[in-house]
């Protein structure tokens, strides 16, 4: 049975919730962050080298990076293609694909220097400046793509929404959308959803 390691408080809570969307048996491990530091502690690097989280274990793979987790765990159990376009629908793909890794390779860098200056506003006001623009670029970005449609790519959830709603999450909480009406009401209708409530219930962030 598929093993998902859950650091508590982050990412990993939104790969729980794409286990529930998908419907399969899991176990989950949950791992503690130390009070002071906020990083995990050395029991998960037992399971991957980096310590970090989520780390999924399959049939003796084991695999960290949220984009890569979300693209095997459909590859394997959404045999329907409810959460991902056919790759035989190339451009249809390939838009999916851009939005699944987005918020990760481009999204995350700035929300993450804006928590860590409202912790510390020291180290300089160079960074501040540089967050502060890009949050705003790429909250733009995910607004107009999102449009008035429930989800990232249409009226339909997909695999990209798991990424994006951590993304739009994490700025919620950071207050960095006062401005966009439309992406607090795309977090609380994720968050709405049953089975992201079962994510929550099986593992509180």
């Amino acid at each position: 049975m598929l093993t998902i390691h859950h650091l508590r408080i982050g990412r990993s809570i939104f790969t729980v919730w794409l286990l529930e969307e998908l419907g399969i048996e899991y176990n989950l491990k949950e791992y503690l962050r130390h009070p002071e530091t906020m990083r995990a502690g050395d029991d998960l690097k037992v399971i991957h080298p980096l310590g970090k989280s989520p780390v999924i274990e399959d049939e003796g793979l084991v695999l960290t990076e949220s984009g890569a987790i979300t693209g095997y765990l459909l590859e394997k159990f959404d045999t329907d293609m409810k959460f991902a376009p056919a790759r035989s629908d190339l451009k249809a793909w390939a838009t999916y694909s851009q939005w699944l890794h987005y918020s990760e390779g481009s999204v995350f860098a700035p929300l993450l220097i804006n928590m860590l200056l409202l912790r510390d506003p020291s180290p300089s006001a160079i960074l501040s400046g540089f967050s502060q623009a890009e949050i705003g670029l790429h909250l733009g970005h995910i607004a107009n793509q999102l449009g008035d449609n429930d989800y990232i790519l249409g009226d339909k959830i997909s695999g990209a929404d798991f990424g994006i709603c951590y993304a739009v999450a994490m700025a919620q909480r950071l207050g960095q959308l006062e401005n966009y009406p439309t992406l607090n009401a795309y977090v609380e209708r994720n968050k709405a959803r049953p089975a992201f409530k079962a994510a929550v219930e099986r593992a509180v962030e």
